[in-house]
């Protein structure tokens, strides 16, 4: 009963969550905001705007506190060495972009490797393009098995002192196939490769230890762990961001400018020209807050449940089959139907207040490697409720009919 009633009182903390007659089952696009969040954006417009590090005057003093308060918050969060460590973007696909544009071109040669997989978000394909063309470097992807795992015999196939970059996401988008980081991250070392990792669905899901993952990089987006959209964070091993130009030229990541060049900033704002999206950080610095208050044990242990329930109930259904069914996933459903079209499906729950996602999640190379053209995906949240669940299953029987 104890977690029962701690569950209840948390859809409470989300209003939207706790008002809808919907059930949201879209998570993994993007969570709900907690009333702390939303109070602590509010609050910076209402009683302390004004721009940050560049003023005198006491409002502007506060504003920079806050944002950088922020930083500090986000380095104990996932453990960085420095606040230094930590630059502010607009989410994660920024974040592997700047990685790509400033690390990669700089440091690449022509037949040098950038190993990523096939289950990657284009976020995690599409700068890696761009990089190799601008370098001569060339993209090896790693083969994924029939259940969505990651084929480690084919990555230590692949690895070789070619590879340069690798690239993986530490949790996927489209299945919740949580990647053996760990291996990936000190094999890819042994030979002298660097690791990104996109954590755009980990860091909701789990504890994160940079230091102890020992990643090179590791990037994600606040709008995926009840923070606003449009903030993001880059974390990068301060000797390996030193070794970076800047992504943007403008006001903040300068040292001194005059007509024939300039001089760049220190540690972190040589990557955060322009006015940053103070109300963004502070949202997100409040979602840090917020999930500090929770026992976030017990919330892994009832997603697992969700999780679980749902495999196992989805299963008894005729037509249906798993993307992905493993026990190393978190709390993402995807799945197909016989006969029916993965939009039709969605279009269907829809129509019975169910919330979930349909296509191909913007991974089309895992789509194709699975011969797919697409999956319905159901990703669970803490706030969820197993009476969500329930009419989700319930939902998913009445369009199994219609086929």
């Amino acid at each position: 009963m104890e977690i029962v009633d701690a569950l209840a009182k948390i859809r409470k903390d989300f209003p939207l969550i706790d008002n809808a007659k919907d059930v949201y089952l879209d998570n993994a696009a993007t969570t709900q905001k907690p009333y702390s969040v939303l109070e602590a954006t509010q609050d910076f417009y209402l009683s302390h705007n004004a721009n940050v590090h560049r003023a005198a005057h006491s409002l502007s003093a506060d504003a920079t506190n806050l944002f950088e308060g922020s930083r500090l918050n986000v380095q104990q969060f996932i453990n960085a060495n420095s606040s230094n460590e930590v630059i502010w973007t607009r989410g994660t696909t920024e974040s592997i972009n700047i990685i790509a544009q400033c690390y990669a071109v700089s440091q690449l040669q022509p037949d040098d490797e950038i190993l990523i997989t096939h289950m990657e978000h284009h976020s995690n394909i599409v700068p890696w393009q761009f990089a190799a063309s601008r370098t001569g470097a060339k993209i090896v992807a790693v083969n994924v098995t029939d259940n969505g795992l990651l084929d480690l015999d084919d990555f230590y196939q692949k690895l070789n002192n070619r590879t340069k970059i690798v690239s993986l996401a530490h949790i996927s988008n489209a299945t919740g196939v949580l990647n053996p980081v760990e291996e990936v991250i000190a094999a890819s070392h042994d030979i002298g490769a660097i690791v990104v990792l996109d954590g755009a669905q980990a860091i909701a899901h789990e504890i994160v230890d940079v230091q102890q993952l020992d990643c090179d990089f590791y990037a994600f987006s606040g709008h995926k762990m009840y923070a606003p959209t449009g903030i993001g964070v880059l974390y990068g091993k301060s000797s390996l961001l030193e070794q970076m130009p800047p992504w943007q030229g403008g006001g903040e990541m300068i040292e001194t400018v005059s007509i024939e060049k300039s001089t760049f900033n220190v540690l972190p704002y040589k990557f955060e020209a322009g006015t940053p999206n103070i109300s963004g950080a502070i949202g997100l610095s409040a979602a840090i807050d917020y999930l500090a208050t929770l026992d976030r044990a017990m919330l892994k242990q009832h997603e697992q449940s969700l999780l679980q329930v749902a495999t196992s109930d989805l299963l008894q259904i005729d037509g249906i089959r798993i993307i992905g069914d493993t026990s190393q996933k978190t709390s993402i459903i995807s799945f197909v139907m016989n006969g029916m079209h993965p939009q039709d499906v969605g279009t269907l729950l829809d129509q019975q207040s169910v919330a979930v996602r349909t296509g191909h999640h913007c991974t089309q190379p895992l789509m194709h490697h699975l011969g797919l053209p697409g999956t319905v995906r159901a990703s669970f949240s803490f706030y969820n409720s197993h009476t969500d669940l329930q009419r989700f299953i319930e939902a998913t029987i009445k369009v199994s009919n219609f086929v």
